[in-house]
């Protein structure tokens, strides 16, 4: 990742504009429904709790999100557009922020292109920037922190400024929702192995190649950034942003940050999120988010004056297809130690591999919102692939049935007015979707 990229070919107004579109796409109906729904039951009167210094309810989740929502709520009112507007900014700065990675990780303006288009329509980011839940700050977070780590690998001048960048967001999103720790690793593991690999094989006694690994700021993967630069950057600065996500937890009434401090309250939260639960009827696992066979039903009643339903699952097109894309992103990563596709690989492996050995008894499809963000940066790369070798064709068919499913099944994503109680077998294809 060496190579400069030019400033006439990067697809920086683009991806504005994608965003923009994807915020009005969101934006359709915001308010429906007006009253909370889904996990907002859970989530709302939590933040509603840090406004007014309540109970702390909801322990087994980390602050931030819920201090994003009561932020949106303090602003706008106890209301729907109130704890669903933080949500949307998050799911906006997602999706500009994965562009920005995909660019700075290829140079490549038509898979950023691509990329943008498939999470836009992907279904699974836009239904997430639309609730107050955590699981899009957590994204947020994350994507933030791809694009600032990318670029720094890029753009060597601005490393010190783009390291720091990218672990204030690894903090947030852990800060968010658990489910970014695999990931929040990964930039700090890459920087030390690429370190190992470049700077501990220069011929030097010992004690020599330890100072050069650790303090010297030549070879790579930045040069110009030590070892020990980088570990304040990727892994002292991301635990304090997370910690310091906590400091609201002291003006609870019944605070057990007060009480016990931040490792008490932490054993807490492990425990709580460690509880084995009754089964649900919409939990699912890991390979049945792959095959995008269980979906979740968020709402389906008669509420604001129609019947309305929104359902969580994934783009059928998009979804499927990702699949024999992530397989070849995987040889081809292997096969041409291309960096952009290793570390979609790796993502994608630590993301969906959290929940192949997570202590969570009862698991549901919105947990697949982080790994499908790397099938789809595979997918976009394999359009890339097809389009450079003259196969037009088929990525014309990709994004055309994309298209299609987004556009037949948006009513369902944003809860549209739907004709009659029974409108929801317009959508329920299988089985497993109703």
């Amino acid at each position: 990742m060496l190579k400069a990229h030019s400033q006439t070919d990067d697809p920086l107004r683009l991806a504005g504009a994608m965003t923009a579109a994807f915020a009005f796409l969101c934006l359709v109906r915001l308010t429906l429904p007006s009253q909370t729904y889904f996990d907002e039951v859970h989530y709302v009167p939590a933040a509603k709790a840090l406004l007014e210094g309540g109970s702390y309810i909801n322990r087994e989740h980390p602050l931030l999100g819920k201090h994003l929502i009561a932020l949106g709520m303090g602003i706008f009112g106890e209301n729907a557009f109130g704890w669903r507007i933080m949500p949307l900014l998050a799911g906006m700065i997602a999706l500009f922020a994965m562009m920005r990675t995909m660019w700075f990780a290829t140079l490549n303006r038509f898979a950023t292109t691509m990329f943008g288009f498939y999470l836009a329509t992907g279904f699974l980011l836009l239904i997430h920037a639309r609730i107050a839940m955590l699981d899009i700050f957590m994204l947020a977070g994350m994507a933030v922190a791809a694009w600032q780590f990318s670029a720094a690998l890029r753009e060597h001048e601005t490393a010190h400024r783009r390291l720091l960048f990218t672990g204030i967001a690894l903090g947030a999103a852990m800060g968010a929702k658990w489910n970014a720790i695999p990931l929040a690793v990964l930039p700090g593991l890459t920087f030390f192995t690429i370190a190992v690999a470049k700077r501990w094989a220069i011929p030097a006694p010992f004690l020599e190649r330890m100072r050069q690994l650790v303090i010297s700021r030549r070879g790579g993967p930045i040069p110009g950034v030590s070892l020990l630069q980088a570990v304040f950057y990727l892994g002292i600065i991301p635990l304090a942003v997370y910690a310091v996500t906590f400091l609201p937890a002291f003006i609870f009434s019944d605070s057990p940050l007060a009480a016990n401090g931040l490792i008490g309250l932490h054993e807490e939260m492990f425990a709580l999120q460690s509880q084995v639960l009754q089964p649900h009827p919409y939990q699912s696992a890991w390979w049945q988010w792959l095959l995008n066979l269980r979906g979740v039903w968020y709402m389906y009643e008669v509420t604001d004056g129609a019947q309305r339903g929104v359902l969580l699952i994934g783009n059928p097109a998009s979804m499927l297809l990702g699949l024999p894309a992530i397989i070849w992103c995987a040889y081809s990563a292997y096969a041409e130690k291309n960096p952009a596709k290793i570390g979609i690989i790796f993502g994608f492996a630590a993301s969906i591999g959290l929940w192949l050995v997570a202590d969570k008894s009862v698991q549901f499809y919105y947990h697949y919102l982080l790994p499908s963000t790397f099938l789809l940066a595979a997918l976009a790369l394999a359009c890339e692939k097809l389009w450079d070798i003259g196969e037009r064709g088929l990525v014309m068919i990709a994004l055309g049935l994309t298209g299609i499913m987004f556009a037949y099944f948006y009513p369902i994503l944003t809860a549209g007015a739907l004709s009659d109680a029974d409108s929801f077998g317009w959508y329920t294809w299988i089985d497993g979707w109703v």
